[in-house]
Formats: C-alpha cells, structure tokens, sequence
C-alpha cells in the first residue's frame, strides 16, 4: 500500500506551502504534519502555542480523538477562546474504532463540511485509522481506497493491520 501523504518539512520550497494558512508556516508548529487537503490538516497532540498557530493560521474547527487523560491542558477552553469551535471524540485505543464512533466522527465531518478543520490525537495514526474505516464502512470504498485514505490522514503501522480487519468485516 502505498502512502500518499503531504507530510511537510519545514526546508521544503514555500510554492508546497499554503496561502490560505495567513502566512503561518503549520510544517513549523506542528509535528507530525498531514495535508490530506487544503482544508484538512492532521497531527499529533496540541498545546497552548500550537492551538494559537492554528487559529492565526485560519483554523474554524479541531477535531480531537485523544481520550481525557491524555490531555495535558484543558484543550477545548484553548480550542474555543482561539475563537474555534471544537468537538472532541475520544478514541483512546483500537477497541474504540468501533462503528458508533466511527458515524459520530463522519456527523462532525458532515456538520463542519467545508470548514477549515484540524484533526488531532496523539500521533495522528488513530485519525488515520478513523477516516479509513469512514470510507470503507460508511462511503463504501475498497480496501485500497480506504487504506489509502487513512494513510494520508495519517495512519501508521501502529493502527493499520487493526484497521486493515476492520474494513474486512462488513458494516
């Protein structure tokens, strides 16, 4: 399978870099770095100074998978006094890839389509593994296609032989 992601280095020609981030140059604030799109950003766990490049750079929306104990701040006064909204879904492990989180993600996708949005947890793989599993079970993609989606999103091998299973049983 092959990853087709935008992961970003900082030394990379400003012509790979977007417009529309208001000249903040994300690749430096956050690690790891995903551009599965213009309006999609994915990456590891946030802070203060993070939450405050994204919403400089024009974020509307974060997206954060982490479970609670993992947050080291309270994110979503951070996320929500940035002037973005927020959701949080907690996927702490692979047990909670399950289906029902799977279509409350797709529902915070669907009511913030065409927003500027950050997913985030730990690393981005549970992201990854997330947005595969939305379009194997829920846009009825092939496994390639699926794989290939979460990948650019971010999945790793720590999440993907769980959601290569996953997609293999039918929703």
């Amino acid at each position: 399978m092959s990853q087709n992601t935008t992961q970003l280095t900082p030394s990379q020609d400003a012509d790979t870099r977007y417009d529309s981030d208001n000249g903040v140059v994300l690749t430096e604030a956050l690690s790891p770095y995903f551009r599965p799109a213009e309006q999609t950003i994915v990456c590891g766990a946030l802070d203060e100074q993070k939450v405050s490049a994204l919403a400089q750079a024009g974020v509307e929306l974060v997206i954060n998978l982490q479970a609670d104990e993992e947050l080291a701040f309270d994110e979503a006064k951070a996320v929500q006094q940035a002037g973005m909204a927020y959701e949080h879904l907690p996927i702490a492990s692979a047990a909670d890839l399950k289906q029902l989180n799977i279509l409350a993600f797709d529902n915070i996708l669907r009511q913030h389509h065409g927003k500027k949005t950050v997913m985030h947890c730990g690393s981005g793989s549970r992201v990854g593994a997330a947005v595969a599993l939305r379009a194997g079970w829920l846009r009825g993609r092939k496994m390639d296609t699926a794989m290939e989606r979460g990948h650019s999103h971010g999945l790793t091998e720590k999440l993907e032989q769980e959601t290569y299973n996953r997609l293999l049983v039918p929703r």
